[in-house]
């Protein structure tokens, strides 16, 4: 190989593909970027074995070659050469050569055919959504995953595809988040499949808020989809997902309905002096209002009062206030509807005029 290449255009791709590649991996190999060249088209290829990203790009023709270079050292060079500079990538045996004006680098390399690529088998399921719709669906659920649970499926995102369109379901089993998209589907039965969490988080990094179209393409164990130039794979979680409709409230008689910044705002100052490591807060209602109790091992207090528009019975429940504020963040519509049976159920967040997104947050006791 012997490229040649501007650095505002290699600089942006790899900015792209660095967040796939693991600073501990399973194969030496894995440390480095792939990079193809197949006539006018440059690939380069990141992965872990579970997540792959490729990203292209238009170069003059350089025939078709392949080699492999340590993918933070690439970066790293890249970052730091001046903006308007060229820079030639040249092969030679288990070595390579950066050249840019006065500067030289040479770096090691690993054989290309070492390098794993993930077989996507023929799709069961496919569909096209805008990246907006595909970003929002994705944003709106994916901060109630869980991390490291020994619960693996939940360390992930549920896409549920049924005729109607697709539904996206996360749940660290003490909060849950769903949202509903409706699309038109070609789908015969309803598909259940787990995104893992690494890929949820690489996809929201790079879709735009644009109205282009993304391919998606499911096969029983990997997830594909097209954008941008990019094409991202990525393996599902194999496991069986909770029945979260047991979960999810019926939206009650009893409705709180408060200006969500204002309440967002309170409850945030009252967990200044909730507990650090379980973060409680009492919230009584009354009519007319709510309040917001915190406390902590030094004694100290915080008491919060919001307006809001109550007729229940007054009532008083704990949470964890990190997950109200969790749900009151991702939620944009000016005012926030909240249903609570009583005070040993679950608490349903309900953005006004919105019946597509769905926060639960369980009670705890304090």
């Amino acid at each position: 190989m012997d490229l040649i290449i501007e650095r505002r255009q290699l600089l942006p791709i790899l900015q792209v593909v660095i967040g796939v590649v693991e600073r501990r991996q399973a194969l030496p190999v894995l440390a480095n970027l792939l990079l193809t060249t197949n006539g006018e088209t440059l690939q380069i290829t990141a992965s872990d074995m579970e997540v792959e990203l490729v990203a292209s790009l238009k170069i003059k023709d350089q025939g078709k070659h392949e080699i492999t270079l340590p993918a933070r050292k690439l970066l790293d060079i890249c970052r730091a050469l001046p903006e308007d500079s060229t820079i030639r990538i040249k092969a030679a045996g288990h070595r390579v050569q950066l050249l840019s004006g006065k500067s030289r680098f040479t770096l090691t390399t690993l054989p290309a055919h070492e390098y794993p690529i993930i077989d996507m088998h023929v799709p069961t399921a496919e569909f096209s959504i805008t990246q907006e719709a595909f970003k929002e669906l994705l944003e709106k659920t994916a901060f109630s995953m869980a991390q490291q649970d020994v619960r693996y499926y939940l360390n992930g995102l549920l896409l549920e595809l049924n005729e109607n369109g697709v539904r996206a379901v996360a749940t660290d089993g003490h909060r849950l988040a769903l949202r509903d998209l409706e699309i038109p589907m070609k789908i015969k039965e309803k598909t259940q499949i787990i995104l893992p969490r690494k890929g949820v988080i690489e996809l929201i990094k790079h879709l735009e808020n644009k109205e282009e179209e993304v391919s998606v393409k499911i096969s029983n164990n990997h997830i594909r989809v097209k954008f941008n130039e990019i094409i991202f794979t990525s393996k599902l979680i194999d496991g069986k997902f909770p029945d979260y409709d047991r979960v999810v409230p019926e939206i009650g008689k009893s409705v709180v309905l408060a200006e969500r910044e204002l309440l967002r705002q309170s409850l945030t100052r009252a967990s200044i002096l909730s507990n650090e490591k379980y973060r409680g807060v009492r919230i009584l209602l009354e009519k007319g209002k709510l309040r917001a109790l915190a406390h902590n091992p030094e004694q100290e207090e915080a008491e919060e009062e919001v307006e809001v528009d109550y007729d229940g019975q007054e009532m008083e429940i704990g949470f964890n206030v990190s997950y109200l504020l969790d749900a009151l963040s991702i939620i944009k519509t000016r005012m926030v509807r909240i249903t609570i049976k009583d005070p040993n159920s679950s608490c349903l967040l309900l953005p006004e005029e919105d019946n597509k997104s769905k926060y639960v947050v369980m009670p705890m006791r304090l």
